[in-house]
């Protein structure tokens, strides 16, 4: 499964340039820019477990996992009222109502070249994060009113099991709006498995993790844990996490060579790049982890999410391995590193055979074993 990964926030909070530096993209950063549509780009995530694999097993092709990012146009006239009825354009909505995660910018830098918003009153972070919120909750309370009026018909005109199901939609949505008039969010309701699928299709933003970044200036670097702090006092927690990343600086940096980019840094205080917990951390907030398969052919890091067993997990890397499983030969990386090798790591009892209900950690090597079926038999 690929992660998408959608980037919001208010217009010039430097989201596209967050953007261009993780993606290595080039797209338009002026303090004016605008567009309907979104830039989007796919990405390698950054795995040196491959490189060391790679070492081990010569293989002819290394693959890590993609992650997609999804910039989408600046979703408020930052300082105006939000409108209740549309807050988000319905164009921006089908762009970020199917990716996984947000990306959520908030402006931390002073700039005189890219202005502050119009009505905007000094550089807040902490009040953009509460805006941005707020049309996330107002954009589902929208949808939730206008699907409630609309079941109220059709349940009328149902039957049986498909009544059922639709008076159980309701029942749930029912519960979710006034929660957001309480300025609660989808994704700290605590939902069950039954609930959370009733409102599935309806991709609500409220029920998707956010990572808020707070795009730091070259003004205030040192500042980071502080800015860090102060939005993880209201948004840090559950399903919300908090980083501090000077953008435009990392954007920057990206285009020079290793030996530059090293002296840049330096000369800044900048430190290491954050840019890999961006990815890193929308993994742990979606509750997802990696496998990875080692062999002559290919050295390769698959998506799951965790709690995921060895047979389901086989079917990311082909239906017919999911459906002919027989079990899995299981290393887990620490282990093959220590060990060598694959023969070393047997003859220490480290390579373990697993079932089918086995249940896949980060870090494991797997090699399915499995059935010819029909549908994979030569004709």
């Amino acid at each position: 499964m690929a992660l998408n990964l959608g980037i919001i926030g208010l217009p010039k909070s430097g989201k596209t340039t967050l953007f261009n530096a993780i993606t290595g993209s080039s797209a338009t950063t002026s303090g004016y820019a605008s567009g309907d549509q979104p830039n989007v780009a796919v990405v390698k995530v950054p795995d040196e477990r491959l490189n060391v694999l790679a070492g081990m097993f010569n293989p002819r092709k290394l693959t890590p996992a993609d992650v997609q990012f999804t910039d989408v146009a600046g979703m408020a006239s930052g300082g105006k009222e939000v409108d209740k009825k549309e807050p988000i354009s319905r164009q921006a909505l089908g762009f970020i109502s199917t990716v996984d995660a947000l990306v959520l910018v908030v402006r931390a830098f002073a700039n005189a070249v890219v202005p502050l918003p119009e009505g905007t009153e000094g550089v807040d972070p902490v009040r953009d994060a509460e805006s941005m919120m707020l049309e996330l909750a107002f954009s589902d309370l929208g949808i939730i009113e206008r699907r409630l009026e609309r079941i109220k018909g059709e349940i009328a005109k149902m039957k049986g099991p498909e009544r059922e199901l639709r008076e159980r939609e309701q029942e749930v949505l029912s519960r979710i709006g006034p929660a957001l008039e309480e300025g609660k969010h989808i994704r700290d309701l605590g939902l069950n498995e039954d609930e959370e699928k009733a409102i599935r299709n309806y991709g609500f933003l409220t029920a998707k993790p956010v990572l808020i970044v707070a795009n730091l200036g070259e003004e205030n670097l040192d500042k980071a844990p502080d800015i860090e702090a102060q939005l993880a006092r209201t948004w840090s927690g559950g399903s919300t996490e908090v980083i501090a990343i000077p953008a435009q600086l990392e954007m920057e940096v990206a285009q020079l060579s290793p030996e530059d980019a090293a002296e840049f840094r330096e000369s800044l205080g900048m430190g290491p790049s954050r840019l890999g917990e961006v990815v890193g951390r929308s993994y742990a907030l979606l509750g997802l982890i990696s496998f990875l398969t080692a062999g002559e052919d290919e050295v390769r890091a698959w998506t799951v999410r965790r709690g995921t067993n060895a047979q389901r997990a086989a079917g990311t890397i082909h239906s017919d391995l999911e459906r002919g499983f027989i079990r899995a030969e299981v290393v887990h990386y620490d282990d093959l590193i220590a060990a060598g090798n694959m023969v070393e790591g047997k003859r220490r009892g480290v390579v373990r055979s697993e079932g089918k209900i086995y249940v896949v950690k980060d870090g494991d090597v797997m090699n399915v074993l499995f059935t010819q079926t029909k549908s994979n038999q030569p004709t």
